[in-house]
């Protein structure tokens, strides 16, 4: 059984852990959370995982050794980010190359001058360099007619490294920040448990 570390912090309401905890529960996902690491002990996904009896861990941003940690102290196959907002150090991406699982909320090109296509065939939003927030109202700003979220592959390049799945989600007339992302996480949720289903059968 694959171990996975997920990585969150306050930024979000730890939904995409708490979809994961719910499908190793429902059988629906054959992996092993070991541990839960938040860079504020105010993350919402501490409760969560401390009720499913995961084992969270509180980083110090002064702190160094992320590397030492998850490899010494909790040793996994794969790292998730969740809303994680520290920078990951090029050390980490090189000890856990093709490890290390983001989720990013734009549409991620293939390659780094490529684009993405929504289904309408109207170009999709990369979003690069913008956190959650930030990103959703970027889809409203520039009117498009799709939001949607990317799973990647980190890598050292900012923003960037293979995709594994996409989402998209229609935008609706009226929608704020807070409407269309209840609509997106659904997806994102979905698409995070099916990637990682196929991580850990490989």
């Amino acid at each position: 059984m694959k171990k996975i570390a997920v990585l969150i912090s306050d930024a979000g309401t730890g939904s995409n852990l708490q979809a994961m905890i719910d499908s190793i529960y429902a059988k629906k996902l054959a992996v092993q959370i070991c541990v839960v690491i938040s860079d504020s002990k105010e993350a919402i996904g501490i409760q969560r995982a401390k009720n499913a009896r995961i084992p969270t861990y509180i980083f110090d941003s002064r702190e160094e050794g992320l590397e030492i940690l998850l490899q010494k102290k909790y040793p996994v196959d794969f790292i998730v980010l969740t809303g994680w907002k520290k920078i990951i150090p090029d050390s980490l991406i090189t000890i856990f190359a093709g490890k290390i699982i983001n989720i990013h909320p734009g549409l991620i090109p293939d390659t780094f001058d490529g684009f993405v296509l929504n289904p309408d065939q109207t170009s999709g939003l990369w979003n690069r360099g913008k956190f959650t927030k930030k990103a959703l109202q970027n889809f409203l700003d520039q009117k498009a007619t799709y939001a949607g979220s990317s799973v990647h592959f980190l890598s050292k390049t900012f923003d960037f490294g293979k995709v594994l799945g996409r989402c998209f989600e229609k935008i609706r007339s009226g929608d704020t920040v807070e409407t269309l992302y209840k609509r997106l996480k659904v997806k994102e949720h979905t698409l995070l448990v099916d990637i990682l289903k196929e991580l850990s059968e490989t």
